[in-house]
């Protein structure tokens, strides 16, 4: 019988270390690399945060990581080491003619200065800072005003400049679009393998913001080509016109020139001296919130709604936020997104230390 019990014993204490083995879980990880981020389609994201640091492993030239995300690379550090430091982070190889895409600005803007981009853009072999002739009159309205605005802003300094459209126009196929069919650039545009497009991101008086999709659809652009966008197609006013339609327009011709270029494009947007005003403003409004620092990416959307998203989670960010919405500028990416030039969904990740 004493024997008995004190097998019984023995089971039972068997049995309670079985229970307890069973009941431990193994630990689950909460690091990430990244911070993906989404929203809705009318609505910016008020989560997009930076993360410690950015991968080891050089990204593929579509800017994707392995979930198909977009990346958006950002530093704060806004000066010529920083800018070279997040067109490294991109790990591009641009080959060919290189075009640097910039606004030369009004005089008295807030165009991007020599000082911050010359390193970047004397990287390159025998690069060209490329523009376009405006429509609306000032200083870059005549090619030959426009050629001595860029010298005195610094930039033939750093390379040679093609005002692309001082021959006319060339035409590019838009597909998908709801507005145009056809998108007017500057005739010199195929000359070139490879567009960097460093943009100033800022407000705009009538497209709400200014950032890469702009500079790829109205900076590169003809005289011509920027009225007809204007216009949202119809080849009216350049300023009576249907503001959506108008927006629209803006994506559908950044799309034409994606499309045109095959990927052999990348895009740079530095998020100081946050006016609410153009650089085709010369008398642009004092920037009342603070410097943010220089973003980039393979996709003009993600990189786009990147920056409003920083703006929307500023606490200082109230005048351009107003200025954005005003305009329906948010429209600009929906319709965007919605005809496949990128995504509004992204992984924001910081370079920093």
């Amino acid at each position: 019988m004493k024997r008995l019990s004190i097998l019984c014993l023995a089971m039972l204490l068997c049995l309670g270390m079985l229970a307890g083995c069973a009941s431990e879980e193994a630990p689950v990880s909460s690091d990430s690399s990244s911070l993906e981020t989404s929203q809705p389609a009318s609505e910016p994201s008020q989560s997009a945060e930076a993360s410690g640091g950015a991968s080891e492993e050089l990204p593929a030239e579509s800017g994707d990581t392995s979930t198909g995300t977009p990346t958006v690379y950002m530093t704060t550090d806004i000066s010529a080491e920083g800018m070279m430091a997040i067109y490294e982070a991109l790990g591009a190889s641009p080959s060919g003619n290189i075009a640097i895409k910039l606004s030369t600005g009004e005089p008295g803007s807030n165009y991007l200065r020599p000082e911050l981009i010359g390193d970047l853009v004397q990287s390159f072999d025998n690069p060209t800072i490329v523009e376009c002739n405006t429509a609306y009159g000032g200083q870059r309205a005549n090619t030959a005003m426009h050629y001595q605005l860029a010298e005195d802003h610094g930039y033939t300094a750093l390379a040679d400049v093609d005002i692309m459209d001082e021959n006319g126009s060339m035409t590019l196929p838009v597909t998908g679009g709801s507005n145009l069919t056809e998108n007017y650039v500057g005739a010199n545009f195929a000359n070139y393998d490879y567009y960097i497009v460093l943009s100033h991101f800022k407000g705009h008086a009538m497209a709400g913001y200014g950032g890469a999709i702009k500079n790829i659809s109205i900076g590169i652009a003809s005289s011509e080509g920027k009225s007809h966008i204007h216009s949202g197609g119809t080849g009216g006013s350049m300023w009576g016109g249907d503001q959506d339609a108008f927006l629209e327009s803006m994506a559908e011709a950044g799309k034409s020139v994606v499309d045109y270029l095959d990927g052999n494009i990348l895009y740079i947007n530095v998020m100081n001296r946050l006016s609410v005003d153009c650089d085709c403003d010369g008398s642009p409004a004092e920037p009342d919130m603070h410097d943010i620092g220089i973003l980039a990416s393979f996709d003009p959307v993600a990189l786009d709604q990147a920056c409003v998203d920083l703006v929307y989670s500023a606490e200082d960010g109230d005048s351009l936020i107003q200025r954005i919405e005003s305009r329906n500028g948010l429209h600009t990416l929906e319709h965007a997104e919605a005809i496949g030039l990128g995504s509004r969904t992204y992984e924001l990740v910081s370079i920093d230390e």
